[in-house]
């Protein structure tokens, strides 16, 4: 097989869902665990931005990270799931 027909396969971090906002909090599911992470912790401007400006973010394909452009901010999901608590779901 030649390379044109080959895929590159991007290496996947984690499976992000259920992105949504509370306040100055994230709530997310990383991996099948559902998390509350205040964002205070990580960026005082994001903590601070209107809803609209929150839902506005690109998530990373690999699942690496969340890139706000407006606020032209990046966290990895690593970094803010260390220190979040894991929400009981069900």
């Amino acid at each position: 097989m030649g390379q044109a027909s080959e895929e590159k396969k991007v290496k996947k971090y984690h499976e992000i869902a259920n992105i949504r906002f509370d306040k100055h909090f994230l709530l997310i599911r990383v991996d099948g665990k559902a998390y509350r992470i205040d964002l205070r912790r990580f960026s005082r401007k994001l903590a601070s931005a209107d809803e609209r400006t929150k839902m506005n973010y690109v998530l990373s394909p690999s699942g690496y990270g969340i890139h706000w452009p407006e606020l032209d901010e990046d966290l990895s999901i690593d970094g803010m799931i260390k220190t979040a608590d894991i929400r009981k779901t069900g």
